[in-house]
């Protein structure tokens, strides 16, 4: 009898040949469940599943363990059940790495129309042939750059890549680029200003891009290079303020200057926060960008008068000095002291400047690529 339990055969066949070893007939079995013929015909011809019940009565009948013919039905079932499509295991290995609904609710990797091909849109989001050698997806033990990246950056960055490779922009030249950012530095009074910054940088031969971050991305910025002559900066604006604003986007040009990001892309999160143990890259980007924002040595020196402090009218006389915003002086202010909630007014939002005359995609829009 036992390796009439262990069979691969249906529970209707295991039934049958039990009842038969003990010279029963269906009726003669039906006598003993006390329940119809008809019942036991349909068990065995495997019209009717053994619910719970019927287990227990087949394994009284029997002198068997009622669990015996409930796992049988179990493993029957999932045997004759048909198999999942296989959009079922590429949705749970892509969730598993990348917030995918997010994803497709953004547009970045098409929608649930019929006949969407799920795993042919990610293979074309992330370049790849398959999606064994997409990043974060693939079984190889070689370790690589992005196993570092969270997944929300990392599709963050390559949809930064997806719009940029797509710019028609002018050959890179530093020269420009440093033209462009002295001219950026008499922009910094007015939040407007902001508008000139895409042009300037086009101009210049830097892919500029703007993309909404993913739900705890945490991420501000990146500098990467499609080839040797093509500088990207992406954005994230993910703090809607003018002193963020300026310290990212000098941050991520000081890289372009400097030919950071050439081996490997440059994402800057959580910039601004604590300056621990930096690379040499991030502590010349940040040095650049914090004496952007408001000359380091002026800044020291109003900070070491004024504190612990800062009035609204010395910090708008100091702005009006060094030609900044306010908003600057103020978020300088608050990396300095760690007191964030002083002057917040003056940190006005510049968002909706930037992305009138930006690339962008996100808070609503998608950016057109193919």
């Amino acid at each position: 009898m036992g390796d009439t339990f262990v069979s691969e055969r249906s529970p209707g066949e295991v039934v049958s040949d039990t009842m038969s070893e003990r010279g029963w007939t269906q009726s003669d079995l039906a006598y003993v469940l006390g329940v119809t013929t008809a019942t036991v015909n349909q068990i065995i011809k495997g019209k009717r599943p053994i619910t719970a019940e019927m287990a227990k009565l087949l394994g009284t009948a029997f002198d068997v363990p009622a669990e015996t013919f409930a796992e049988l039905q179990a493993r029957w079932n999932i045997k004759s059940a048909p198999e999942p499509a296989n959009d079922v295991k590429t949705r749970a290995k892509a969730q598993f790495s990348y917030p995918l609904r997010e994803m497709i609710k953004r547009g970045w990797i098409g929608d649930s129309k019929e006949g969407f091909d799920l795993h042919g849109e990610l293979c074309r989001f992330f370049a790849v042939n398959s999606l064994e050698n997409a990043p974060h997806m693939a079984h190889s033990a070689r370790k690589t750059y992005y196993d570092q990246v969270p997944g929300s950056q990392l599709a963050w960055l390559f949809r930064v890549r997806q719009i940029a490779k797509e710019m028609p922009t002018p050959r890179y030249s530093p020269d420009k680029l440093r033209t462009a950012i002295a001219q950026m530095e008499l922009m910094r009074g007015a939040p407007e200003e902001v508008r000139h910054v895409p042009r300037l940088l086009h101009d210049a031969g830097v892919r500029f891009v703007v993309v909404e971050g993913l739900p705890g991305g945490r991420i501000d910025g990146v500098c990467f290079w499609l080839d040797g002559q093509s500088p990207v900066i992406g954005l994230s604006l993910r703090y809607d303020r003018i002193d963020n604003f300026w310290f990212v986007l000098r941050h991520e040009c000081a890289h372009v200057l400097h030919g950071h990001g050439k081996s490997a892309e440059i994402i800057d999160a959580d910039l601004g926060g604590e300056r621990g143990a930096e690379s040499d890259e991030e502590r010349i980007a940040n040095d650049e960008a914090q004496d952007f924002c408001v000359p380091a040595n002026k800044m020291r020196s109003f900070y070491d008068r004024k504190r612990p402090f800062f009035s609204d009218a010395d910090v708008k006389a100091f702005a009006k000095i060094n030609g900044v915003h306010p908003g600057l002086v103020v978020g300088q202010i608050h990396h300095m002291t760690g007191e964030y909630r002083i002057l917040r007014q003056h940190l006005v939002g510049v968002r909706k400047f930037v992305t009138n005359s930006a690339i962008v995609d996100g808070w609503g829009d998608i950016a057109p690529v193919n």
